[in-house]
């Protein structure tokens, strides 16, 4: 009998490791040719594209290209839903579309969302896409994606981790870990200071990840600002006495005693303030450096506070109260309104011009992410109203700019998309999607082999009036997620037109094995290098070294011979140069 327990529990034993294993997924991939010629003649355009990986849903949209100095401060649509300031922006975007994976084929034809034919010329065109039918994979038990929590993707050097951070406020998991083992789960004591209460997710030092910032705000002096730490783990992180001063950064005025999230740039720190409690119309963004010090402080209240819809019967203020940061870019966003902004505070502060601080704004308008904008609403197209759905209680972003936001209380949805340019493209739904709860969603997009969308599963646990947390699979999950741009133009392959000028498009496919097209074009004939560079910026191959004629042109790179990693490459013409990173798997 003894010899039989010893044998079971040493199966068991075998069986419980043979379930654990590392979060490794299958990535979805598309690419496509980066330059298309098409004659805008009213023929349809047909442009092939290969989805791997996984199947996809994909929405193709065509954007302006090179008009960002002639759409400038422009608002318009039903409500003056939306708000565009120097950005290219949507003229055609199509429903979402189901694939399998293989080689599929997106069909334009040539017209823009109205049904007006576009006229001809050079167009941005983009695929976004994911995975709108297969199964969530866990990614990490009992660690829900939500307000609060956000993730980092880059290591010290800048390049792509191969396992990005998933932060919350005290504790860090890097994905790509046994989802079910709990003692990788990173943690530490994080302390405000004697008066003061801490706020948010950590945000780490871009180029030091055993150094981040927590917000605090002291409720009896109505003051906020920015806290430093040293990262202890499993003890109590220290406050950085040396910076700023005596740890804090300088200090902020907050009538509302309120901060949403630290986020940090290489050079700045980003936060802001609204809160719907309070009637006085307030709502700032500060932007601090990294010593520690204000640098400015920009007014908001034009387009998150509303004095009509208080009086109508909603709150003064709409947030914001959730950040994301990609691409130098803050997306804003709040579920107590139905506002989603992006701005661009490098663009400002490096302009001194106010108006160049917002790229874009979506209202009330478009349907997608409104309040009250249903007949029986009681307090008809009122967005700042935290009574109503649908309650956004995450914003992120991809590479491209393409941005979700939680959807919950809008239906069998989980997020809304909007473009690069915050047009609202829609609400879209997960295969198996109900009306139940959505705590948040996330995008790791920086090249990494784990990129992908990351989200709850919430929904289990049923809809907001009979919401059981019990039933809820309360982990981080991921779906398969891929989004990639390229040309359009009447001048691409036409003889004796040449391009307006010197552009490079990013190589296709990315990330690739083992070869991949680098595609550029000439303004004039000059002599042209293409040399390929390792992440110690060392030259490991050139792919081009002579002289072209004016026009489109593209090389393949064979990477066969070369280990997998991040590189780049670098086209140069003339006194012209472009840089564009890629990665090689193997």
């Amino acid at each position: 009998m003894k010899k039989l327990l010893v044998v079971t529990v040493a199966l068991l034993f075998v069986v419980s490791n043979a379930f654990a294993a590392d979060f490794a997924p299958t990535l979805l991939k598309l690419s496509a040719d980066p330059v298309i010629q098409y004659d805008f003649d009213g023929s349809d355009l047909k442009i092939p594209v290969q989805v791997s990986g996984q199947k996809a849903g994909i929405i193709f949209c065509v954007y302006t290209r090179g008009k960002t100095d002639e759409i400038a401060a422009t608002q318009n649509g039903f409500l003056g839903w939306h708000y565009v300031n120097k950005v290219d922006t949507c003229i055609y975007y199509s429903p979402i579309r189901s694939f399998d994976m293989g080689a599929q084929t997106i069909t334009w034809d040539g017209k823009d969302q109205d049904g007006g034919v576009v006229p001809a010329g050079e167009y941005t065109y983009y695929m976004w896409s994911f995975d709108n039918q297969g199964s969530k994979t866990m990614a990490a038990y009992d660690l829900v994606p939500g307000r609060g929590k956000t993730f980092h993707e880059l290591d010290e050097e800048g390049l792509p981790l191969d396992r990005p951070y998933f932060l919350g406020s005290s504790w860090r998991w890097r994905i790509g870990n046994d989802p079910m083992d709990s003692t990788l789960l990173e943690e530490t004591s994080v302390s405000a200071a004697e008066g003061w209460s801490l706020r948010d997710q950590q945000a780490l030092q871009p180029d030091d990840h055993t150094l981040f910032y927590r917000l605090v705000v002291n409720y009896d002096t109505h003051t906020g600002g920015v806290h430093k730490f040293k990262w202890v783990p499993g003890g109590d992180s220290e406050l950085q006495t040396d910076w700023g001063d005596n740890g804090y950064s300088e200090l902020v005025s907050l009538p509302q005693n309120w901060l949403c999230a630290a986020n940090i740039t290489d050079d700045y720190i980003y936060t802001a303030q609204g809160d719907h409690y309070i009637p006085e119309a307030l709502c700032d963004f500060y932007i601090w450096d990294m010593d520690g010090f204000l640098v400015d402080q920009v007014d908001m209240t034009k387009w998150w506070s509303s004095p009509d819809e208080y009086a109508a019967g909603g709150q003064m203020n709409g947030g914001p109260n959730t950040m994301w940061l990609r691409n130098g870019m803050a997306f804003l966003n709040a579920h107590t309104s139905c506002h989603v902004q992006m701005v661009d505070p490098i663009r400002y502060l490096e302009s001194g011009e106010r108006e160049d601080f917002v790229v874009w704004w979506n209202g009330n308008g478009d349907y997608t992410l409104d309040h009250n904008f249903e007949e029986t609403a009681m307090l008809p197209w009122v967005c700042n109203d935290y009574n109503v759905g649908p309650y956004k209680y995450t914003i992120s972003a991809d590479d491209n700019l393409f941005n979700i936001v939680c959807g919950y209380d809008a239906g069998a949805v989980t997020f809304g998309l909007c473009g690069p340019d915050g047009t609202g493209l829609g609400y879209q739904a997960f295969a198996g999607e109900t009306a139940g709860r959505k705590n948040g969603q996330f995008f790791v997009d920086g090249e990494t082999p784990m990129d992908g969308l990351y989200l709850d599963n919430s929904q289990t646990g049923g809809a907001h009036s009979e919401y059981d947390a019990t039933l809820a699979e309360a982990n981080l999950y991921f779906l398969g997620h891929d989004s990639i741009s390229g040309v359009i133009s009447s001048a691409v392959g036409v003889e004796g037109e040449a391009p307006a000028a010197f552009s490079v498009a990013q190589n296709s496919p990315n990330p690739f094995n083992p070869t991949t097209t680098i595609s550029f074009s000439l303004a004039g004939a000059s002599d042209v290098s293409v040399d390929v560079y390792n992440v110690a910026g060392q030259k490991v191959d050139t792919l081009v070294d002579g002289f072209m004629d004016a026009g489109s042109h593209s090389v393949v790179w064979d990477a066969s011979d070369f280990s997998a990693g991040v590189y780049f490459f670098t086209v140069k013409s003339g006194g012209l140069s472009r840089t564009m990173k890629m990665t090689l798997l193997k």
